[in-house]
C-alpha cells in the first residue's frame, strides 16, 4: 500500500461505505495526482483511521479498512509558537506535523508583530492536513486559535518548558533525558518571536509552572527553534 497516493479527509466524508469528495478533493485526485475512475488510494481521517477507497466520479468507493502501522510519538506534544511575521509559520506547521507534533498553540506575544485573519488559520489547518500526508501520520495535528501567550499558560499533568535564548539555563535534551522512560506522558513546549521572549512573560511562564531551557549556544530563527525543539523531542522519544 505504500506507494498508493493518501489524502485527509473530515470522519464526516465517510458515510455508509462511500467517502464523498469535495471539489477540492476531487480536483487534487484527478488533476494534481491524476488518477482515473476505478483508481486506488488511501483515505485517512486524522483521527487513526485509513480505508483503502476506488475513485468513482465525485465519491469513492471505500473497499476496506486498513491496519495503521504506527508512526505516532507515545508522547503527546502541544508546541506553542510565538507567531512570526511574514508566511514563517507556514513551514512551523509543516515541519513539526512533519515531526510528530499534536497540537500548535499560535500565540501573540508582547513582540508578535503578525495579527492574523481567519483565512490564515484555514491555511495552517490545511497545511498541517497535507503534511500529515505526506508523512504517513495516522493523525492530523490540532492546530488552535491565536491567543495571548499570557493567557494560555495554563496546563495540568505535563511537562513544561519555555524556550529561552540566553541566560544560563539547562539544555533541553538534558531535561527530556531524565523523563524518556515515561510513556503516555504530556509535552508542552513553547518557543519565542524575533527578539525573544519579555522578562516579563519569561516570569509569567516561570509562575505557571513551566521549566526555562536552551535549546544551544546559538541565536535561533523564530521559524528555527521550534524545528530544533520537537527534533529533540523525536529523538528522545522516538522507539
Amino acid at each position: 500500500m505504500s506507494q498508493l497516493q493518501r489524502i485527509a479527509i473530515a470522519p464526516s466524508q465517510f458515510q455508509q461505505g462511500q467517502i464523498l469528495l469535495t471539489k477540492e478533493q476531487q480536483h487534487y485526485l484527478g488533476r494534481v495526482l491524476r488518477l482515473r475512475e476505478g483508481d486506488r488510494f488511501i483515505a485517512m481521517d486524522g483521527k487513526g483511521k485509513w480505508w483503502l477507497a476506488q475513485l468513482a466520479g465525485e465519491l469513492a468507493q471505500v473497499l476496506e479498512q486498513l491496519l495503521v502501522g504506527e508512526t505516532e510519538l507515545p508522547v503527546s506534544i502541544t508546541l506553542m509558537v510565538a507567531l512570526p511575521k511574514g508566511n514563517g509559520f507556514d513551514e512551523v506547521v509543516r515541519c513539526c506535523t512533519e515531526l510528530g507534533v499534536t497540537c500548535i498553540a499560535p500565540v501573540l506575544s508582547d513582540r508578535t508583530l503578525l495579527d492574523p485573519s481567519p483565512q490564515k488559520l484555514e491555511r495552517w489547518r490545511r497545511i498541517a492536513a497535507e503534511a500529515a500526508e505526506q508523512s504517513e501520520r495516522s493523525f492530523v495535528p490540532t492546530i488552535l486559535e491565536p491567543v495571548a501567550f499570557n493567557t494560555s499558560l495554563s496546563f495540568a499533568n505535563s511537562q513544561q518548558y519555555i524556550c529561552v535564548a540566553r541566560g544560563e539555563f539547562p539544555h533541553l535534551k538534558d531535561c527530556l533525558q531524565h523523563k524518556q522512560q515515561m510513556t503516555n506522558d504530556k509535552i508542552v513546549i513553547t518557543t519565542g518571536p524575533e527578539g525573544g521572549w519579555t522578562t516579563q512573560e519569561i516570569e509569567n511562564a516561570i509562575a505557571s509552572g513551566f521549566q526555562p531551557v536552551s535549546l544551544g549556544r546559538r541565536i535561533l530563527r523564530a521559524v528555527t527553534a521550534p524545528v530544533v525543539a520537537l527534533s529533540l523531542i523525536t529523538a528522545a522519544y522516538e522507539v
